[in-house]
């Protein structure tokens, strides 16, 4: 079932695009990971698609399946977030609120929501422990547990890893993919790092600056595209 849609669709700021003629449908059970050179338009791109801003250009159709108040959503930390004085518990359970149109206070469903994500993602033993105390790992498998609790269907994350040790990334990706098959989410990511885009996902958007790529992810491997980013990432790792 296709969850939405984007054609056409040009993204930017201050009537300015920095990404254009972005056309490309997201199915349910996707794993979509969007790649590119920095600034070109990822992240607002992001934005967009969760109506946080508004497309400059084109169309963009969302499946009556998928209500824009249940996107599960991890966006990158700044360090203001990082050191956010609330604990574990009361983050995760903040991911009930767009659900529950602002509720401050939370169900009994809500709150053994929480109560399994934070278990699932083996965080239930740091429940009662500050937020800012935690290690990066588990700051964003914290954010993510949050993020889950928004959401049945659709998971987008910008980023996860950044910043994170190579073990805790390898953790948190074999994480998102078991999310995606095991729990079948549909799962957008952006990402820097192609190498992993190339391992987990299996349709691949490349945002430039002028147009866009779409496609599986093996027929991007051997796209004109997909081929010269590829070795422009793999040289710029050397």
């Amino acid at each position: 079932m296709e969850l939405l849609r984007f054609e056409d669709v040009s993204v930017g700021y201050e009537g300015k695009p920095v990404a254009e003629h972005l056309t490309f449908t997201v199915n349910e059970g996707d794993y979509l990971c969007i790649v590119g050179e920095n600034g070109a338009g990822k992240s607002t791109l992001m934005k967009t698609l969760l109506s946080l801003r508004a497309p400059l250009q084109g169309t963009i159709t969302f499946s009556p399946a998928l209500k824009k108040n249940e996107i599960g959503y991890l966006p990158q930390q700044t360090e203001i977030q990082r050191d956010f004085p609330a604990t574990v518990t009361e983050v995760v359970r903040s991911g009930c609120l767009n659900r529950s149109g602002l509720c401050p206070i939370y169900t009994k469903a809500q709150r053994k929501t929480a109560d399994d994500w934070m278990e699932r993602l083996g965080i239930l033993p740091l429940r009662k422990k500050s937020y800012r105390a935690l290690s990066g790992g588990q700051q964003q498998r914290v954010l993510l547990a949050r993020a889950l609790c928004a959401t049945k269907t659709l998971l987008v994350l910008d980023e996860p890893v950044a910043g994170l040790d190579p073990i805790v990334t390898a953790d948190l990706y074999a994480l998102i993919k078991r999310l995606n098959t095991e729990d079948h989410l549909t799962v957008i990511m952006v990402s820097h790092d192609i190498a992993a885009a190339l391992t987990y996902a299996d349709h691949i958007l490349q945002v430039a600056h002028g147009g866009c790529y779409f496609g599986t992810t093996d027929a991007y491997r051997t796209s004109e595209p997909g081929s010269q980013f590829i070795k422009r990432a793999g040289e710029s790792n050397a």
